[in-house]
Parts: structure tokens; sequence; C-alpha cells
């Protein structure tokens, strides 16, 4: 599990595809790696398969992984959101985030606000029921708060929404947001608890009907 507080920025080292997976290595940074431990890249967690004291670490990612995120898009020298699982003494500063991709969104835009950005996310309809203004959300791996919801809005001949953002300084400096350029592709994760509370109500009849 993470917390969605990105640790530092990493640098994609090399990354091979081959056979519908990758191989994908990382200068990570992080000098006491342990073999099979979980690190979230970009916001999709991934197995920690080898490593050295330098902190550079390979990952395989399967066929399921690429057809799901935008992890695809990766090559040499491009910038990654890193965060390492969360431990139980850890401060859960951002919210529960568990590295398991919900579907792929696309920056519509950026501008600058202040010392701030503003930023306007486009996401699949499909998980419009799971977010909701001053929500948490997970872009790449970074929890941020939704600031405004836009509906109806259509890409092409995709259906969704706009997720409006407010990134101050340190995430902007901190994180990969300003590496990316408007068309680029996100991960994005939804809230889990609002998933477990639509399961709740759709297999309990009783509670749906008291929320009702």
């Amino acid at each position: 599990m993470f917390s969605g507080i990105i640790e530092r920025l990493g640098t994609v080292r090399s990354a091979s595809v081959r056979d519908k997976a990758m191989d994908l290595t990382v200068e990570t940074g992080f000098p006491d790696l342990e073999l099979g431990e979980s690190v979230a890249v970009n916001g999709v967690c991934l197995t920690v398969e080898t490593f050295d004291a330098a902190g550079v670490a390979t990952f395989h990612l399967s066929g399921e992984t690429l057809s799901r995120t935008p992890l695809d898009q990766l090559k040499a020298g491009s910038r990654v959101n890193l965060e390492r699982a969360v431990a139980a003494s850890t401060r859960l500063s951002g919210h529960i985030v568990q590295g398991h991709v919900d579907g792929v969104a696309t920056l519509a835009s950026v501008e600058k606000a202040g010392d701030s950005y503003a930023l306007r996310v486009f996401v699949p309809q499909a998980l419009r029921q799971y977010v909701v203004e001053k929500g948490s959300i997970t872009f790449d791996g970074i929890s941020l708060t939704v600031n405004e919801l836009h509906d109806d809005i259509t890409r092409g001949n995709q259906a969704g929404f706009e997720v409006g953002l407010t990134i101050i300084p340190h995430t902007w400096e901190h994180t990969n947001l300003s590496t990316l350029s408007v068309g680029d592709r996100m991960d994005v994760e939804v809230d889990v608890l609002s998933k477990y509370v639509e399961n709740l109500l759709r297999f309990s009849p009783s509670l749906a009907k008291a929320a009702s």
C-alpha cells in the first residue's frame, strides 16, 4: 500500500519491450532496496527483481500491466515518480493508494496560476462515479485533491470528464508533472474506499435500501 506522497524522481535507464512485456531499469536513488519489495513507479505497483547499492533497480512489467497503463511510453531518460510502500509507523499524508491502476487519463491543459499551476486532466467516463469534488485521486502515483469537475467532455470518440487540479510549487518541482505536455497519458487510480462502498451497496440490499 502507498500514500501517494512521492519520495523522489527516478530516471529510466532502459525500457525494453519484448513478447508483449517490458523489462524496466530505473535509477531510483534508494540505497537500501530489498529483493521482492514493492515500489510505485508512476503510481503502478511494481516488484523489485534486481538492485544494486546505488539503487539501480530492475522491474518486469507483464502484458496485463502494459495494456492497462501508459508505462509503455517510457524510454531511457524518462523521469518517473517513485514511492516505496508505507510502513505501519508512517504518517498517511496523502490517502490510501494501492498502486492498482484503474485507467489511463490524458493531460488536457496546464496554466500558470500565481506561483502554482492549474491542470485539467481528462478521465474516462467509467470512473466518474468514484470521483467527487474535494475528494482524493491519484495521477501518476501522486495523491491530489479534486478542485473542480467538468462533466460531459468528449475527446476523439471517448466520453469522459475533466478533473481540475491546483498543483503547488513543491509538488510541481518534486514530481514528473513539470515534464509532461498537453496530450500526455497518465495513470489514474480512484479512491478505493468509494469502490468498497459501491460493492457493499450492490450486494447488501438492506444497506442499499437504507442509503436511499
